[in-house]
């Protein structure tokens, strides 16, 4: 019998709890604005494609505030200040205006709309304070409307009253804003319907996750942190509340119950987290089915997956299938997705083309599948057994850097697959019920992991992540101390527990990720403690009252996220927020000969490498500035063809010193490049290049993965720059230092 190659998408919706216990009101506004813009379209534009089947992953919490909203009893600062006259706003709501009703990406929702953009460039070119000073009252207005227009999903437009809105463009009054807020109420109350009509049809499964996103492996026990690393700092005192696990798990399998008028099969573990000690529990709720990341089976199993020079794994047959966990509750299926093809999806098919994107991740579909045939006996020409592609990823926030919010890239994707005989399209249950799981994983060898690196660094063993775990454990032993207090008769003390539990707050603590809301993601976290100790009658610790850490602007880091900016010269401040940094001049001032550089940037996508170099204001190559800059890449531990610098006076001093096997020149007066590569007997050799070179207010400098064809995915490799003078030395960036650069 001969098969498709069985595709599971899955999109994983969630947000945090951000209504605050203590204030009473939701203090961010990204359930109600993300709510508008992604969870609605992302189901209305599959059903356009009835043969297309998938899967979504409604997470209580979000479900939870999504009805909060949809029935008109959530608030949140923005959406107060939206609702209330312009000439009411007092100078510090004024202020927040200015500083927070941008905050959305620049290309895709703000210059889309005139005006919007019009006050955006406003703010950046003249400052904040010149807009408090000279923003009349319809300023205020108009932008209180855009933030909350610019977040409607494009595929609502053709709605009257959004049609209206969008033409006017400005002069928007009060009673515009209340009109703009009773459409985000409707398009909201149809989210949750909406999946069940869908799952009734059979077109969609929805999933859960335990209540509200807890790591449950670190909810048992903190020390499952040092499975993947073994020499990590563990908090001072060790969490080990395994019985907060079936809590977890029962409250969202009652809530989905309550909407979906059955039981859920499918979970989605929070951050795709696992391990041994919480499946019992998983299969006592009656789940059939969860879901992991690659990383995770290949620590399992003791296995490298190893991807070709397109980035395809090279042993399909391991990857592509479901396991079977045995439990003493009952046996599990378990899905490991496709690191790599999600990735695409989630931080790098937004920055291209959408048809061409579209037809990118079908090609890699078709690889995967052509790679499955080769490795069949006698070359047989069609699949002969069932495989399954499992891609998994957010279902939010990639699309605000999409074209219209992903449409376009959907459209064409769900088109091509639509009319595809060789790829099926499934939602993992209807998979599992056909093509059941014979493959067995020991569930007592099940790798602790999550989906970053099969590891739980991102929520545990950084300074400030272990001092929130440390609260965390101080505030469940007080609540263990009352066994009056149950959940029927203090539900407060047990639901404030439960949100401080998720796993968000780790999230953003500690070095790894931040964004400008730190300090409310520190403060909400503590919040939900407070509460806790208020519905038990206890007096709040001294600490609890402290934020966690201290947050300022950080200094050195590395990228926390893939990154795609526009080649320009501009330095367009979104479009490196998540890359990494190294302060070179001013702050540290350790460069002596060209102290003009002030810092650096460096990132990543699956498409290039990124490099930009700020500068003194009106700083001139070649009269303030070496006019060359040379970037060469070392690779560690490759056995390749290497060469040292093809320039004249390096100093015997590394890094500038090390042998290299790329190397791009850059003539920072002209913007001009040439690229090479190292042969036998320290050779260069000349080769083309589709570098990307801008010198503005800052340099800008795009290398595609492709220049460097001899890079593998999942390497590591070491970048350092040397700015010349007629190929002469002058001195190198960073000093005495080398950029880490991963390859994606």
């Amino acid at each position: 019998m001969s098969h498709p190659l069985y595709v599971a998408f899955i999109w994983h919706q969630h947000q945090p709890l951000y209504k605050s216990r203590i204030a009473g009101e939701y203090r961010l506004p990204w359930v109600r604005l993300h709510g508008t813009k992604d969870y609605l379209d992302l189901v209305l534009l599959l059903e356009k494609y009835p043969k297309l089947h998938q899967t979504v992953n409604l997470v209580p919490s979000l479900m939870m505030q999504i009805e909060d909203y949809a029935a008109g009893t959530a608030f949140d600062p923005y959406l107060s200040m939206a609702l209330m006259p312009t000439d009411m706003l007092d100078q510090t709501q004024r202020q927040f205006i200015i500083e927070h009703f941008f905050d959305a990406n620049q290309r895709t929702l703000i210059d889309p709309h005139p005006r919007y953009a019009e006050l955006y460039g406003q703010r950046q070119d003249k400052g904040r304070p010149w807009c408090l000073e000279n923003w009349t009252d319809q300023d205020y207005g108009d932008l209180l409307a855009w933030h909350n227009l610019a977040w409607i999903d494009p595929l609502f437009w053709e709605d009257a009253e959004i049609d209206q809105w969008l033409k006017q463009g400005k002069g928007f009054s009060l009673s515009d804003r209340q009109r703009i807020y009773s459409k985000q109420r409707e398009i909201l109350g149809r989210i949750i319907p909406q999946h069940r009509q869908m799952q009734d049809r059979g077109q969609l499964e929805v999933t859960t996750t335990p209540y509200t996103h807890p790591i449950l492996p670190l909810l048992a026990d903190t020390d499952a942190g040092q499975v993947a690393v073994p020499q990590m700092a563990l908090p001072q005192k060790r969490f080990q509340w395994a019985e907060d696990i079936p809590r977890h798990l029962l409250k969202a399998k009652q809530m989905y119950g309550d909407r979906f008028g059955c039981a859920p099969r499918g979970l989605w573990p929070s951050e795709q987290s696992v391990s041994p000690m919480m499946l019992p529990y998983v299969a006592e709720q009656g789940f059939q089915w969860l879901c992991s990341d690659e990383a995770v089976l290949g620590w399992t199993i003791h296995h490298f997956f190893h991807r070709d020079a397109t980035g395809n794994v090279q042993e399909p047959e391991l990857l592509y299938r479901p396991y079977r966990l045995h439990t003493p509750q009952g046996d599990l299926s378990i899905v490991f997705r496709d690191h790599r093809l999600s990735d695409l999806i989630g931080f790098t098919y937004g920055a291209m083309e959408p048809q061409r994107a579209a037809v990118d991740l079908v090609g890699h579909l078709e690889a995967i599948a052509r790679s499955l045939k080769s490795h069949q006996p006698e070359q047989c020409t069609t699949l002969e057994n069932p495989w399954l592609v499992t891609i998994a990823l957010d279902g939010e926030n990639c699309w605000e850097y999409y074209t219209q919010d992903g449409k376009p890239f959907l459209e064409s994707l769900y088109q091509i697959l639509s009319d595809h005989s060789g790829i099926q399209l499934v939602t993992v249950s209807e998979f599992l019920d056909q093509f059941p799981a014979t493959v067995v994983l020991p569930s007592e060898k099940l790798h602790s992991g999550s989906w970053v690196d099969g590891n739980f660094t991102t929520w545990i063993g950084d300074p400030a992540k272990n001092r929130a775990w440390d609260l965390l454990a101080e505030a469940r032993q007080v609540l263990a101390n009352h066994p009056e207090a149950t959940e029927e008769n203090n539900p407060e003390a047990w639901e404030a527990l439960y949100a401080a539990e998720g796993s968000d707050w780790f999230w953003w603590f500690g070095e790894g990720h931040s964004s400008n809301q730190d300090a409310m993601f520190d403060q909400l976290f503590r919040e939900h403690l407070v509460a806790l100790y208020q519905a038990l009658n206890e007096p709040v610790p001294a600490q609890v009252r402290r934020p966690v850490e201290v947050h300022e602007e950080r200094g050195d880091h590395r990228p926390t996220s893939f990154i795609h900016p526009v080649i320009n010269g501009q330095g367009n401040e979104q479009d490196w927020d998540k890359a990494g940094r190294i302060e070179v001049g001013g702050a540290r001032g350790t460069m002596h000969q060209s102290s003009t550089v002030q810092r650096l940037w460096y990132g990543v996508d699956h498409l290039n490498f990124y490099l930009r170099l700020d500068f003194k204001t009106g700083t001139k190559p070649g009269v303030d500035i070496p006019p060359e800059l040379h970037l060469l890449w070392f690779y560690p531990d490759r056995p390749m063809s290497n060469s040292p610098a093809p320039i004249a006076e390096v100093p015997d001093e590394q890094p500038v010193n090390y042998h290299f096997h790329h190397h791009l020149g850059i003539n920072l007066m002209t913007q001009a490049t040439w690229f090479q590569e190292a042969a036998d007997h320290y050779q260069w050799h000349s080769r083309a290049s589709r570098a990307q070179v801008a010198f503005n207010t800052c340099l800008e400098v795009a290398v595609p993965w492709a220049d460097l064809h001899l890079v593998q995915p999942d390497w590591s490799l070491r970048l350092v720059m040397i700015l010349a003078d007629e190929g002469r030395y002058v001195s190198s960036l960073p000093e005495n230092a080398l950029i880490p650069v991963d390859v994606p």
